[in-house]
């Protein structure tokens, strides 16, 4: 952004978003620069998709398989490439762009074609930044932001910057380039974090199996996932080291002398730690209290959703207790329960409990299935010392996954403001 350099001249603009404007740059209505294209009756033609994340892309590359259009397609509305398309719903959260493809897209869409010689992708910059989202939140109407909808007919009262045509192409080809590089850059940082959890879990898999251990003799441990381990440890069933308890069906009514409490289910469980961002609460009765109530460094295990899910009670709340959706696991004495949360992980991540679940819609790990786990069982001090390590692992990956994650969202920052900037004519594209 240093290296940038202002326009020459410029002159002031009355409008709510812009101050000012480069000296040929115009501020015009959208019914100036774009009318609705309405065609229907393309059947035939493939599906197109309104995306916040990528923008127009193919319904075939959206990450979820399922078709979820109508059948009858006979309402759908035509893209022809070089238009932008923006979802109604969403046009003020940037589910809009321009459009590399012809095809249908759901009426829900509004379809711009160009009324004037322009480059569409200029637009699509434009619109997809944060000050134009939040203006076009301000003519979307509903009662609720879930029910803001801009229709073209407020859509076009709105102003858009409007650069020369050589203008708009030099800015285009400069944000392209960047933003390509931006995004390789990201790319490449997600690489990284995936890569750190790789191996963080490569190296817990080592050290809670044993496999890590030279010299010394092993035995089969039979339990198919894990295969052999150290002999002088044991595999034992989950209820020989541990109380299981499932949770409370839901309760929303007093029957009497009932507290009302905060527990947690499925959606709360994450792997390693609780989510407590919202916790719902229910009624129990004072021997249920004493049942469901989560002690500190009780192991939780998702019934349901995500099956064998596996986090620690931190004592992350006061008071907190369990729904039928969560498996609670109190470690008897001489059991070090960070393993064992450890080793109830890198089971999941195996796929060891969806193999052992009957998934004929959705997953349940009951009681019955989670107490007869096998669990490999070092002796207490070695359990200790795996767990050192496994904490020196955590604060490695820890520290390379924060930093990518700061990088990520400070070169996000930075993108946003150089497209608002050159888009808005604070900048000129560099000579």
């Amino acid at each position: 952004m240093a290296t940038l350099k202002p326009y020459d001249n410029y002159v002031p603009v009355a409008y709510d978003y812009v101050r000012q404007l480069p000296q040929d740059w115009q501020l015009l209505p959208n019914i100036a620069v774009f009318e609705e294209r309405i065609e229907r009756g393309h059947e035939n033609e493939e599906l197109l998709s309104v995306t916040i994340g990528r923008g127009v892309i193919r319904q075939t590359d959206v990450d979820i398989k399922k078709d979820s259009s109508n059948e009858d397609k006979s309402k759908y509305k035509l893209i022809k490439v070089g238009d932008i398309a923006y979802n109604k719903m969403r046009m003020w959260q940037g589910a809009l762009g321009y459009s590399e493809y012809q095809g249908i897209s759901s009426p829900a869409y509004v379809i711009l074609k160009p009324k004037m010689k322009i480059n569409p992708r200029f637009f699509h910059y434009m619109f997809r930044t944060g000050f134009y989202t939040n203006y076009s939140k301000r003519f979307s109407y509903g009662i609720v932001d879930d029910q803001l909808s801009l229709r073209y007919t407020d859509f076009k009262r709105m102003y858009s910057i409007v650069p020369p045509l050589e203008v708009q192409n030099q800015i285009v080809a400069y944000l392209d380039r960047k933003t390509a590089a931006i995004d390789k850059f990201i790319r490449n940082k997600e690489r990284l974090i995936e890569l750190a959890i790789e191996n963080r879990d490569k190296k817990f898999w080592e050290y809670i199996t044993g496999k890590n251990l030279v010299n010394i003799k092993f035995k089969e441990s039979n339990i198919d996932c894990i295969g052999s381990i150290p002999e002088n440890w044991e595999t034992k069933n989950l209820n020989h080291i541990s109380n299981v308890v499932l949770g409370k069906m839901l309760c929303n009514e007093n029957k009497g002398n009932y507290s009302l409490r905060p527990y947690l289910k499925s959606k709360n469980i994450g792997w390693e730690n609780v989510i407590v961002d919202e916790v719902d609460k229910m009624w129990f009765s004072k021997k249920e209290l004493k049942i469901y109530r989560i002690q500190k460094n009780d192991l939780l295990v998702s019934e349901g959703g995500e099956v064998g899910k596996t986090c620690i009670w931190k004592e992350e709340l006061e008071e907190c207790y369990i729904q039928n959706s969560v498996h609670k696991i109190t470690l008897k004495p001489n059991h070090n329960p960070i393993y064992f949360l450890y080793f109830l992980y890198i089971l999941g991540k195996s796929g060891f409990f969806k193999s052992i679940v009957n998934q004929v819609s959705i997953g349940h790990l009951t009681r019955e299935k989670l107490v007869k786990v096998e669990c490999i069982v070092p002796p207490i001090e070695v359990q200790n010392r795996i767990v050192e390590k496994l904490f020196e692992e955590i604060k490695m990956s820890d520290s390379i996954i924060s930093k990518s994650l700061r990088e990520i969202s400070a070169i996000k920052e930075y993108r946003e403001a150089l497209i608002s900037d050159m888009v808005t004519g604070k900048w000129s594209v560099p000579q």
